[in-house]
């Protein structure tokens, strides 16, 4: 799990690496980036998924009145790791060396792409649902995927 984890708490579905991984360039063009930067960032980006999932119509269905809890992702974290790395980079690394007065810049084209990444593997984890455990016993059953209409989803 590439998860940065505090006292038993997720604080980022990714680290440095995964970011480093993904596309190298961004380091390339941008030499002064730390890794602590790097993962301050993935912190934030992970804020705000927890915010996207928060809002969701998804969450809404599920009729849980607590909080969403990002500690009970057990599922697709490696779907989760991607998503936080293409926020990451689409909203926080690339504007820091696109020029956006070229609509041809490599940086630019790179923030689209990434963003489109990000809405494509975001909208598929809300639609699926099949992440998330509820009870917090360690395991996703069926009757979790989707606590409003466990057959709606089955059923998909």
């Amino acid at each position: 799990m590439a998860f940065i984890i505090s006292s038993g708490n997720v604080l980022s579905f990714a680290e440095f690496y995964n970011v480093e991984e993904r596309d190298k360039r961004v380091f390339q063009a941008n030499e002064g980036l730390e890794e602590d930067d790097v993962e301050d960032l993935l912190i934030r980006s992970t804020e705000r998924i927890e915010t996207l999932i928060q809002d969701s119509s998804w969450w809404a269905d599920t009729g849980v009145s607590s909080a969403f809890d990002i500690n009970l992702i057990i599922g697709r974290q490696n779907d989760f790791t991607d998503l936080c790395v293409y926020h990451t980079l689409y909203e926080y690394l690339y504007p820091l060396i696109a020029d956006f007065g070229d609509e041809d810049n490599a940086e630019v084209n790179k923030i689209a792409y990434y963003k489109e990444k990000f809405d494509t593997l975001a909208s598929e984890l809300i639609k699926a649902g099949d992440w998330y455990d509820f009870d917090d016993d360690g395991v996703i059953t069926d009757s979790e995927v989707s606590p409003a209409d466990p057959l709606e989803r089955r059923y998909r």
